[in-house]
Parts: C-alpha cells; structure tokens; sequence
C-alpha cells in the first residue's frame, strides 16, 4: 500500500475570522498543510463534544459550515 498524501480541505467560512494579512493567511495554511502531511497533527476527527464545552461558538460555526453547500469555492482577499 502506498504511503499518499492527505486530501486537506479546509471547511467554507473557517478563516473568515482571520485577522491578519493574505501572506500571513497564506503561511498559516502552508504551515497546518506541513504538519497534516508529516503527521504531527492528526487531521482524521474533531471530538465535536469537547469542541461544544471548549469553545461552543466554533464548534456551532463548525457545524453550520457542515450543512452549507461546500461546492462553493471562497478566495479571500
């Protein structure tokens, strides 16, 4: 079996609350890519549970994106 690499997408709306430059948003996701594909983030599950009590407003913005049609493709700017 091949060792290939994680398909990574990341959920519509998920850096809407970003707050810095495009560069910076740019090296945030190149940086979570490195780590997913190295394997020093395990990006297979979110326990929604201790997401709900750690930080109950993103874990609802989580799911809500969930429901949203994700065919759409968003470019920030």
């Amino acid at each position: 079996m091949e060792n290939r690499k994680p398909k990574i997408t990341f959920a519509p709306g998920c850096f809407d609350t970003f707050e810095g430059t495009q560069d910076e948003l740019n090296e945030l996701i190149a940086e979570i890519t490195k780590q997913i594909e190295s394997g020093e983030i395990d990006a297979t599950s979110i326990d929604i549970d201790e997401l709900m009590e750690e930080d109950p407003v993103y874990a609802e913005r989580l799911l809500h994106s969930l429901r949203e049609d994700t065919t759409a493709t968003r470019v920030l700017q």
